[in-house]
């Protein structure tokens, strides 16, 4: 019994796992809000729930399916502004060290 008990608590650790990985890549995807992410989070727990499936059985790599999902539900005009975005952004960071460091900070 206790044997059981220690694979059942290592597979769920291991499906926590893989929600708590999905949802992290998923959140960093350019468009992503917590709508989505929480859609997303949804749609998962609900086949898996229905079908007794493991996600990664259901669903694959975490990280490719947090890509894939981003490209369903995030539309295309915002993902690619906020693309944009983050590229001012990090190349503002990028001057701002080089400025730090040139000033010894």
């Amino acid at each position: 019994m206790a044997k059981k008990d220690r694979t059942t608590d290592a597979a769920e650790r291991d499906r926590e796992k893989w929600m708590a990985r999905f949802q992290v890549r998923l959140a960093m995807r350019p468009g992503v809000d917590r709508a989505i992410v929480l859609q997303a989070v949804k749609e998962v727990t609900a086949h898996c729930a229905e079908t007794g499936e493991h996600p990664r059985t259901a669903f694959g790599d975490p990280d490719r399916y947090a890509e894939q999902t981003a490209a369903r539900l995030v539309p295309a005009d915002r993902a690619a502004r906020e693309e944009r975005q983050n590229a001012v952004l990090n190349a503002l960071a990028s001057v701002r060290r080089k400025a730090e460091d040139i000033a010894g900070l």
